[in-house]
This record gives C-alpha cells, sequence and structure tokens, in this order.
C-alpha cells in the first residue's frame, strides 16, 4: 500500500484529470467514428461493397451539430474581452 500512496497524492490530481479528460475525448472520436463515419465499415458485407459513392451521407457526417454552431461565428474565445482591449473608445 506504500506504493499506491506515493502516486495518489493531491498534487497528482490535474495529471489524473487531463489524463483523463483526454482518454474521453479519444474514447468518443473512436466510438463515433466506428458508429456513424461512412467510410468506416465493420462488417463483411461493408467491406466487400468497396468505394461507394454517398455524398449525401458524407456531408452530413462531416456538418455535424458543433460545426453548424460555431460556422458562422467568429474565432475568438473571449469576444467582450477582445472588444474591451482593441477598441478602447467605446469602453
Amino acid at each position: 500500500m506504500a506504493s499506491a500512496s506515493r502516486w495518489l497524492r493531491p498534487e497528482a490530481y490535474p495529471l489524473f484529470a487531463a489524463t483523463g479528460v483526454a482518454l474521453g475525448i479519444c474514447a468518443f472520436q473512436l466510438v463515433r467514428n466506428i458508429t456513424i463515419n461512412p467510410e468506416v465499415r465493420v462488417n463483411k458485407q461493408g467491406r466487400a461493397a468497396g468505394v461507394l459513392e454517398n455524398f449525401d451521407e458524407g456531408f452530413k457526417y462531416k456538418e455535424h451539430f458543433l460545426r453548424k454552431f460555431v460556422q458562422n461565428r467568429k474565432p475568438e474565445i473571449m469576444p467582450t474581452l477582445n472588444s474591451f482591449f482593441s477598441d478602447p473608445a467605446s469602453n
């Protein structure tokens, strides 16, 4: 038990959290690709079909909810703070 207490210190919790988040993102992307990606075929009949010309399904996969949500927005992380420092005349 002494070796376990060496690794489970409070200083290591952020490292465990960051690793857990990274693993979660990887697992999400893996499951998303296996289940709904039109170019990934897991069963034998799908692999035997070869290259499919299903552009509508590929477009639907590419234009997912998050991409549609951020598509017409400015690429800023903190728009209020950016406008405060970039345009002092309006403040």
